[in-house]
């Protein structure tokens, strides 16, 4: 068992009434707000706390700047891709003209062959 002690009601307060006198004498041994260490500790605080704010921000357009460098990617690949496209496509059209034409050249050729049968 954790508590072999019996504690009545006196000790308790007599414990609550210490702990309550060690914190006023805590606070009142802090030195003031003026003195020259708590000053420095301040000052000291506030410049890790701007160092940190610095080094957050220069985080955060970082973050920023490779953001927009991959958006930037993204486009130039996807321009990349579209003109690939239109020019396949183009070179498919072209492809089918050419093939159309040397199809209907050769459809024309069997056709005369044959009014030149019929003629003779």
């Amino acid at each position: 068992m954790a508590f072999t002690k019996d504690k009545d009601f006196n000790d308790r307060r007599d414990n609550a009434v210490a702990a309550r006198q060690a914190m006023l004498e805590r606070f009142r041994s802090r030195p003031p707000s003026d003195d020259p260490e708590v000053v420095a500790r301040q000052e000291e605080r506030r410049a890790v706390a701007e160092a940190r704010e610095a080094r957050r921000a220069e985080r955060e357009a970082a973050r920023k700047a490779e953001e927009e460098r991959i958006a930037a990617e993204k486009l130039a690949f996807e321009l990349a891709e579209l003109e690939r496209t239109e020019r396949e496509a183009a070179e498919k059209a072209e492809r089918d003209a050419l093939l159309a034409a040397e199809q209907k050249a050769a459809r024309d050729l069997r056709y005369a062959n044959r009014k030149k049968k019929k003629k003779r």
